[in-house]
């Protein structure tokens, strides 16, 4: 009789890596790579106190004219990005949405996306 063995793997990497979309339906001033940084760890900290804000996230890319960045995390970390970032309501008394766009445990993964392909 063959036996087998199941394997799976929880995770392929130290990191993941978000896209995401910082969306300001009211314009006005648009924060600059070290604002957006600080939005992301007050996010952080709103929701999940100190221990949050203390979480480990680098801004890889930031794009100031579209607002949407590449962010890192390490991988125990990345549910805690996510909600914080989602449910995010306020950037300097005015309303603002993030927006994830794509996440993956490879920055690679990041680089196009299928659902913008043009042939």
């Amino acid at each position: 009789a063959a036996s087998f063995e199941r394997r799976v793997l929880r995770s392929a990497g130290e990191h993941h890596y978000l896209r995401v979309r910082l969306e300001l339906p009211d314009g006005g001033a648009r924060p600059n790579v070290a604002q957006f940084k600080q939005l992301v760890v007050s996010a952080l900290k709103e929701l999940h106190g100190e221990v949050g804000a203390a979480l480990p996230v680098d801004v890889l890319t930031y794009e100031e004219k579209t607002l949407s960045a590449i962010l890192r995390v390490v991988s125990s970390g990345l549910v805690k990005l996510w909600s914080a970032l989602t449910l995010l309501g306020f950037y300097q008394n005015r309303r603002c949405a993030f927006r994830v766009l794509q996440t993956s445990p490879f920055l690679l993964a990041l680089a196009g996306n299928s659902r913008e392909l043009v042939l």
